[in-house]
């Protein structure tokens, strides 16, 4: 009979481990993506891991790596990287039995009111003392996979922290870089403004001399007056961005803004090769595709644990100890006590709160997909756009360098015919504009293609620690 009962009792239990939730599969989540990046002539090497180095200056590779050791934005990401570390040790607990230790010691005094003794003239007293030592264990037996599901989104959570703080470290590295490139490129056109300034100066003072002589009017004169405050005030616009990037790369470094961080004189060259990879290598590379990766399983696994809410929750608990009047007796093997036991609770009416966590946790799968997939797809067109937007800055940096030569040789002749008299100096002034501007338009576009391949980099999720690709 008492085989039968047992059977009875645990035929639901192996009938319901069979009900329990897994995983789904979602092995085709990416769109599709071409073997090889659209743009004509883009390599397949791997993305170089400190890539910065290539601008071949030290002074910029000591600024990176200041921002990320020092940068409080980085500091406060890798706090919630730790944040999820600890979060992950804490559900992983759940799966261990759970263990308590208690020793309690109690007095106690009783009056008798109304019960004299005796002669006493007194009151019954009584005292009495009591001590008891248990341990308690208690272990929830996870037949539907709810614990082990806690334990997978709390990983899955950790490693989406993780991918956050490699993404942040990057994306801190590429702004560092635009930064100086800001910074570097305002001093060259600062410094490319004074020297038209002082080219101009010189303009002003042949163009005074000449009316003065009155060989020229009154109009040249004040012509080249305000083209030189025209110069002169660029300079001063210049100089204002210059120490607007100087406090905002101080920024980036975890300095007090003081505006004393220094810029070289010149733009860098630009490096041949474009270290690209393949499409498929973003799925693994890149961080934010990682995180929103792991947050997509993350979600799938919070609602396998909403799921399992609904099944039966079986626990077995024991306690064990020692109860004694007296302190030394406490150890006592013949003041030993015991239970066993086991527990099962099945929600019956809850509101529908269970079947709502459900669905809740359904549609934020969902939207985990989606936002996965257009993280993906985002990625893929970021990389496309930079490759493509290389050969356009190429060109066109290009094209001004010819626009530059051919301006100022205009520049030259028009400063001839107007010495002989044969062009007024209007045509003179337009000349010097065009130098000015296509030499500021060439720098601004080197700076342009300096920036574009940081976000090529930064697109391709290049790696940012030794050995390691991210």
């Amino acid at each position: 009979m008492g085989r039968a009962c047992a059977l009875w009792v645990c035929l639901p239990v192996i009938i319901l481990v069979g009900c329990a939730v897994k995983l789904p599969k979602r092995d085709q989540l990416e769109p599709r993506h071409p073997a090889r990046w659209r743009v004509i002539g883009s390599s397949t090497n791997v993305p170089l891991m400190e890539w910065w180095r290539q601008f071949g200056d030290e002074a910029l590779n000591g600024m990176v790596n200041e921002a990320l050791a020092r940068n409080f934005d980085l500091n406060a990401a890798a706090a919630r990287l730790e944040q999820a570390r600890l979060r992950g040790r804490i559900a992983g607990a759940d799966r261990w039995p759970q263990l308590n230790a208690s020793l309690e010691g109690n007095k106690q005094r009783s009056n008798f009111i109304g019960l004299p003794l005796p002669g006493s003239g007194g009151v019954l007293r009584s005292r009495s003392e009591s001590y008891q030592f248990s341990l308690a264990t208690s272990w929830e037996l996870d037949l539907w996979g709810r614990i082990r599901a806690g334990r997978l989104a709390a990983a899955a959570d950790t490693e989406a922290a993780a991918a956050d703080w490699a993404s942040a470290r990057q994306s801190l590295a590429a702004q560092t870089v635009k930064a100086w490139l800001a910074l570097t490129e305002a001093r060259v056109q600062e410094d490319f403004a004074r020297t038209n300034a002082i080219i101009l100066q010189t303009t002003v003072r042949q163009a005074r001399v000449r009316y003065e002589l009155g060989i020229r009017p009154a109009l040249d004169l004040r012509l080249a007056e305000a083209n030189l405050a025209m110069t002169e005030a660029v300079v001063e616009q210049w100089r204002a961005a210059r120490e607007q990037a100087r406090r905002q790369l101080e920024l980036l470094l975890g300095r007090y803004p003081a505006g004393r961080v220094m810029a070289r004189k010149d733009l860098p060259a630009m490096s041949a090769e474009i270290p690209v990879g393949l499409p498929s290598g973003l799925l693994t590379r890149r961080p934010d595709v990682v995180a929103a990766r792991a947050r997509l399983l993350a979600a799938d696994a919070r609602k396998v644990a909403a799921q399992a809410e609904l099944y039966p929750k079986i626990s077995l608990t024991a306690t064990g100890g020692t109860s004694s009047n007296e302190l030394e007796d406490l150890l006592n093997n013949n003041n030993l006590v015991w239970t066993l036991g086991a527990n099962l609770a099945q929600p019956v009416f809850a509101g529908g709160r269970l079947r709502g966590n459900v669905k809740l946790a359904h549609a934020r799968a969902v939207e985990a997909v989606g936002q996965y997939r257009g993280v993906v797809l985002n990625a893929f067109a970021e990389v496309e756009t930079a490759l493509a937007a290389e050969g356009v800055l190429e060109e066109r940096e290009g094209r001004l360098a010819v626009a530059a030569e051919t301006a100022r040789q205009a520049l030259r002749l028009a400063e001839d015919r107007y010495g002989r008299g044969v062009e007024p100096f209007v045509t003179v002034l337009d000349a010097q504009r065009r130098v000015t501007e296509t030499e500021s338009q060439r720098v601004a576009v080197r700076r342009q293609r300096l920036e574009n391949r940081a976000n090529l980099h930064l697109a391709l999720g290049g790696g940012f620690q030794e050995g390691r690709q991210q």
